[in-house]
Order: structure tokens, then C-alpha cells, then sequence
């Protein structure tokens, strides 16, 4: 995947079990940077994040628990001003590092 191939996605969930949410949140850590407790900052390819989807999908419980996945385009999104941080700022993995 080349870096204009990828696409930046804010994940956020809402997951009622503590064991389905340390899943899920253990899962989002290989793919993407935890900005907040139930919030991932993950770039990749949108064909990686259909399979992701899918995975997650068997995580949760789909009647109890929420995930929210918002694509917020290609390109480093932090960089062109369209995602603002106010307060403590969390540093996020180098473009093309990945987190296994």
C-alpha cells in the first residue's frame, strides 16, 4: 500500500463487557494509535479496514455493544488542519510504521 492509497478512520466504541472491550481495544492497538480510552486513530487501506470491520464484528455483541468507524479520507489528516486536538496532545505512529 502506498501512503496516497491511504485513508485515515477514527474508531470509537461503546462496549458494555470489560472482557469484549479489552478484545476489541487490544485488537484496534495492531492496527492504528489509541487517542482515548474507546478512541483508535488508524491509517490503512480501505480494503484493510472492510477485513477489520469484519473481525471486529465477531468481537462484539451486536445487540449490547457500538462501534463507530468514520473515514476521514486520504492523506494525513492531522497534517491538513481538518482534526483538531485541544488539550494533552497524543503522538501518533509514523506514517508506514505498523504496530503488531
Amino acid at each position: 500500500m502506498s501512503g496516497s492509497d491511504a485513508h485515515s478512520y477514527l474508531i470509537a466504541y461503546d462496549i458494555v463487557d470489560d472482557r469484549r472491550r479489552d478484545r476489541v481495544a487490544k485488537h484496534l492497538q495492531a492496527y492504528g494509535d489509541r487517542l482515548q480510552y474507546s478512541v483508535f486513530w488508524v491509517r490503512t487501506s480501505p480494503a484493510k479496514i472492510i477485513r477489520l470491520q469484519a473481525s471486529l464484528g465477531s468481537l462484539v455483541n451486536q445487540r449490547e455493544d457500538s462501534v463507530l468507524i468514520c473515514d476521514l479520507g486520504l492523506g494525513n489528516v492531522r497534517a491538513s488542519g481538518r482534526v483538531t486536538t485541544i488539550g494533552r496532545f497524543r503522538p501518533l505512529t509514523a506514517e508506514g510504521a505498523l504496530v503488531v
